[in-house]
């Protein structure tokens, strides 16, 4: 692999990266608030949301967050925030990462239990946001949703499942339906964020063994790259060509006090 460097430093948290139009954005979880990062390693603040997660883009470029304690999906369209789809009616706790597919169907994880609070894992649904703001269960008791892309053909639907150790796949339809739902990869590791390639080779953040992993359909693991002391959180594949990975780590799991007095969150990158 090639050197892995420092693009930003200083963050509180970063979650939810995506490239897009030349630019990463990502969500600083406990900095409240979207970034913009080129790449040079400029920063910007897009908005200002109260504990952003997952990042997507309707077709008319409104940007879309996963405000994760409030349970709802924020829209940005460059002048205003607005509530895009209140999902506290299906879930009962925080929501997690999301993907937006091509026609700005949302899909959105959830915790589905009382982490913050000690309780034990329990499976939830996966949600679905249209791009009129209603809101719909499309897949039951996933253990965790996390991390989510979508193949380049747009076909298929990939969720990394955090308490299960593995990658499930849904064939996706146009409407946003979901179908044939089976595993595509089990894991070694504990999966967070994911990125995808052009070749649809999935790049897997593991936070609890501090590393990330690009992994193919069956489960064949074909490169890794360690961030030792430094949790690997999530990932995005990106840049000009296509060939940077952007990798989110930090000192910290997550723990808002305690990430907000680090401030240990970084974006390193790597030639892949």
């Amino acid at each position: 692999m090639a050197p892995i460097t420092a693009l930003v430093t200083g963050r509180a948290f970063l979650e939810g990266p995506r490239w897009y139009e030349g630019a990463l954005y990502v969500s600083d979880m406990h900095g409240d608030a979207v970034l913009r990062v080129t790449e040079d390693g400029d920063v910007s603040t897009v908005v200002e949301v109260e504990q952003p997660s997952g990042l997507g883009w309707l077709p008319d470029g409104s940007l879309l967050i996963s405000s994760m304690a409030r349970r709802c999906v924020m829209r940005y369209d460059g002048s205003g925030l607005a509530v895009h789809a209140d999902l506290s009616s299906l879930a009962p706790y925080e929501i997690n990462d999301m993907c937006v597919d091509r026609y700005g169907h949302a899909f959105v994880g959830q915790f589905g239990y009382d982490m913050r609070g000690g309780a034990p894992p329990a499976a939830a649904a996966l949600m679905r946001v249209d791009p009129d703001g209603s809101t719909h269960e499309v897949a039951e008791g996933l253990r965790m949703a996390n991390g989510m892309v979508v193949t380049g053909d747009q076909t298929m639907l990939l969720v990394a499942e955090s308490w299960g150790k593995c990658i499930v796949a849904f064939d996706m339809a146009d409407d946003g339906s979901l179908s044939n739902r089976r595993v595509w990869a089990e894991l070694a590791d504990y999966p967070d964020g994911l990125g995808i390639d052009a070749e649809d080779g999935v790049w897997v953040a593991s936070p609890v063994s501090d590393r990330f992993v690009r992994v193919l359909a069956g489960g064949e693991v074909t490169a890794t790259v360690d961030t030792p002391g430094r949790h690997a959180i999530a990932c995005a594949v990106g840049g000009a060509d296509g060939h940077e990975l952007y990798m989110l780590t930090a000192t910290t799991l997550g723990e808002r006090a305690e990430s907000r007095t680090a401030m240990g969150a970084v974006i390193e990158t790597t030639r892949v």
